[in-house]
Order: C-alpha cells, then structure tokens, then sequence
C-alpha cells in the first residue's frame, strides 16, 4: 500500500498535468491561436486565418524562356546514355555485339530523359494569387502540379502548393 502523501502528490501531479494539457494556445500578444487569431476554442469560432494561403486567379505560361536550343537535352542525354552504357557492357559482356547494342539502348534512353528533362524546365508559369488577405501577389514556378485557376494554395520557400 502507498503512503497517504505519495497518493497526494500523484494527485495533484495529475490534476497540474491534466490543467496544462487543456490550456488554449496563447499566440503572441496573449490572444488565443496560433497566429492570435479569434479568443477562445469553443463552438462558433472561425477556423485561423492563413497568412500565407490563396487562390489562384490567372496562370500565365511562359513558353521556352531557356538560352539553350531545343534539342539540347536529347543530344546531351544521348551522348551520356550511350557512353554510360558502352561502360557498363564493356565489364559485363565480351562480346562487340552486345556492347553496340547497350550503347544505342543507352542513346536512346538518354535521350528520351534528356528532352524530357529539357522540356520540363523550359516552360515556366507565372501565378496571380489573390491572398486571403485581399493582397495580389505572383509567383513563378517551373511546374504546376496539379495546380489550376481557382485553386487553393498556400505560398512555401517561394513556391505555390496546392492544397
């Protein structure tokens, strides 16, 4: 059996942890909320504003805004799929054969990924946001993922996420 102090003090411990644990998050500046949004948690309030979240209102794209030619990424990817894979069947196989034919499977491979690549970063989008605050804001981005007029986004390192 426990001492009668020892219970009290597990107790009140409870009780101290239990009181700690149901306290409203107090912001900045004593207001409740994470950003010191509404006072109090009960029913009725608004959910937190989000400082950083919009919607989008226009997507301009920006076609080939790169310096390089358009063939630049297969031609580049070619020649470093076929020598990686001329290297590669030149441990694995004796035989001129194979290696002729791992180097233009390699070319080919690479320069499939290379275009793609290329092509991936060649096109930039602008986004005209109108944050929830009323404020217009545009952000330039190499992909969209998803993304598209009407969406909701929150604005992260420079880059709209949709969400």
């Amino acid at each position: 059996m426990m001492p009668r102090s020892l219970a009290v003090i597990g107790t009140l411990s409870l009780f101290a942890l239990s009181a700690c644990a149901s306290m409203p998050n107090t912001g900045y500046s004593g207001q409740s909320g994470a950003y010191g949004g509404s006072y109090g948690n009960g029913y009725g309030n608004s959910p937190q504003q989000c400082f950083d979240c919009g919607t989008v209102r226009r997507i301009e794209v920006l076609h080939g805004q790169t310096a390089v030619p358009a063939a630049t990424g297969a031609v580049v990817g070619g020649i470093v799929g076929a020598v990686a894979a001329r290297e590669i069947a030149r441990h694995q196989t004796d035989s001129e054969g194979r290696r002729n034919a791992a180097t233009i499977a390699g070319a080919a491979g690479g320069a499939a990924a290379g275009q793609a690549i290329q092509n991936r970063l060649a096109n930039q989008y602008n986004l005209y946001i109108r944050m929830d605050n009323g404020q217009e804001t545009t952000v330039t981005q190499n992909s969209l993922d998803g993304i598209e007029e009407g969406s909701r986004v929150r604005i992260q390192n420079g880059r709209a996420w949709r969400y």
